[in-house]
């Protein structure tokens, strides 16, 4: 499926579908972090907030290599479809829902559609572009998804305060639709000849699931629900290893395995994907906490808290759009990861700054400069990758790296929620104490802090301020590792066709 066999208008059709699927599964990450104080609070399980995201981000982490090879063997049209079909019911159920369970069930069944939409729209990318011209559409579904993380906590904010939390996830609907409808008609099917040949690999998957799922509840209930050192953290860690030992036992004997192993051979594929990781960590830590922060803290409401994200969007939009155009035209593109992890650690150093008296001015300009290290390396990291292999596994090798930024985006949300939520029990009772009678802090949501007195919402935003900003000192030190690591990236030219 090269790009002169296909008709021009076939082609920006195609492209609309995947940026449309990019854009609405980016999209529900970010609209439900502004509405989510509220929608927990309206369902009595504020204690609970941190698995609405946990379920989404498990479900997309194991489904994307997946979909990675499986869209290999099999083609990635029908993949495409399942997937969109998969997040509007997993969205139809969440607007429905009535009581936590059925969120989170919602959320879970969102995101096995869509971790197939991330790694099926770069791939088919890939199948339609070559390395060189790929840069630049890459660029442009990266804005994609820089502008849904801007209009994402906008539209939450409006809808939680005008229309009610569940038209967060019934917008999901026609989006979902015009993707699929695109997709049927205008993206052709193209399966690998001797697909019929090849065994899936079930306990690889297996092995892959039960890893993921081990850590990803660690770093969840770790610190929060239970200290580190309890039995059920601790075995669940010991479960993590005793599968990633596993799995990378059964990979190497495998025969067609689901993450081949001798991808980690390459170089370029190695350091780019723990990069990602790292720098994921970082991202999601921010874009989860910050929005309640500023609602408690600034005693914004839920609609300029959503504004508050416009700075650090804007500033990924704009250069991840300028750094993809500039890919396609260098060629050579090792330096901007390595400038992007730089950028990053010099933003997560301020933010580790701010202070209950920071003005929002100060905020938007750490956010800007977030967002614009973060855009000018994040797609750049997957065309590197992209370039490393052919295009019968081109798939699998994307997949596989974001399999691991989804691990990051996972442990980001995870680690941060919970050294957040162990810092500000004791934060508050340091600073609240008695003052709050029968209030449990995981109870707090903004609307009941602005029935608070003065003297106790003081101490209330200096407690939430003193338990956040230490977290982003703690990330200091992993984009410096992840700048460290980049340096050693092999220079090699993006490749004039697709091999």
């Amino acid at each position: 499926m090269e790009m002169h066999a296909l008709p021009r208008k076939t082609i920006l059709a195609i492209f609309a579908a995947l940026m449309i699927s990019m854009f609405v599964g980016s999209l529900d990450q970010t609209i439900v972090s502004t509405a989510l104080p509220t929608i927990v609070g309206e369902l009595g399980a504020v204690n609970h907030m941190l698995w609405i995201t946990t379920a989404y981000f498990l479900t997309s982490t194991i489904t994307m290599p997946l979909y990675g090879k499986l869209g290999d063997l099999y083609g990635r049209k029908h993949l495409f479809c399942l997937a969109q079909v998969l997040f509007i019911i997993g969205s139809t159920i969440c607007a429905l829902g009535n009581s936590m369970a059925w969120l989170i069930a919602g959320r879970a069944i969102q995101d096995l559609g869509g971790g197939g939409q991330m790694i099926l729209a770069q791939s088919i990318v890939a199948d339609i572009f070559p390395p060189r011209e790929r840069g630049k559409y890459m660029g442009i579904m990266g804005a994609s998804f820089g502008v849904s993380m801007v209009i994402g906590p906008l539209l939450g904010g409006f809808f939680t305060e005008y229309l009610g939390w569940r038209w967060c996830f019934w917008i999901n609907l026609p989006l979902g639709i015009i993707a699929l409808g695109i997709a049927l008609v205008a993206l052709p099917h193209r399966a690998h000849p001797d697909a019929t040949a090849h065994a899936f690999d079930t306990a690889g998957t297996i092995c892959m699931s039960g890893s993921a799922l081990c850590l990803i509840l660690a770093t969840s209930l770790g610190g929060s629900t239970y200290p580190w050192d309890s039995p059920v953290v601790m075995g669940l860690l010991f479960a993590f290893v005793a599968f990633a030992g596993a799995f990378a036992m059964v990979e190497y004997r495998a025969s067609d395995p689901i993450i081949p192993l001798r991808l980690f051979c390459n170089r370029n594929f190695a350091l780019c994907t723990a990069a990602g990781l790292i720098i994921m960590v970082a991202m999601a830590g921010v874009i989860s906490y910050l929005p309640t922060y500023f609602q408690i803290v600034d005693g914004l409401d839920a609609t300029a808290a959503g504004y508050m994200t416009l700075p650090m969007m804007g500033g990924m939009m704009l250069t991840s759009v300028v750094a993809g155009f500039v890919a396609s035209k260098v060629r050579s593109v090792k330096w901007m990861p390595v400038l992007s992890s730089a950028i990053v650690s010099v933003a997560l150093g301020l933010l580790a700054t701010i202070t209950v008296d920071t003005s929002l001015w100060q905020m938007g300009f750490m956010l800007f400069i977030l967002g614009f290290g973060i855009g000018i390396g994040q797609q750049i990291l997957v065309l590197i990758v992209q370039n490393e292999f052919p295009i019968a596994i081109v798939g699998t090798a994307t997949a596989a790296n974001n399999f691991f930024r989804e691990i990051g985006g996972t442990l980001g949300d995870s680690l941060v929620g919970s050294l957040f939520s162990a810092n500000l029990t004791t934060k508050m009772g340091e600073y609240a104490g008695g003052m709050l009678g029968n209030v449990d802090a995981n109870s707090l949501t903004p609307s009941l802090i602005r029935t608070l007195d003065e003297s106790t919402r003081a101490c209330v935003r200096h407690a939430y301020n003193d338990a956040l900003a230490p977290v982003f000192a703690w990330l200091v030190p992993l984009t410096i590792l992840a700048f460290i690591m980049l340096l050693f990236l092999r220079k090699r030219r993006l490749a004039e066709t697709n091999q």
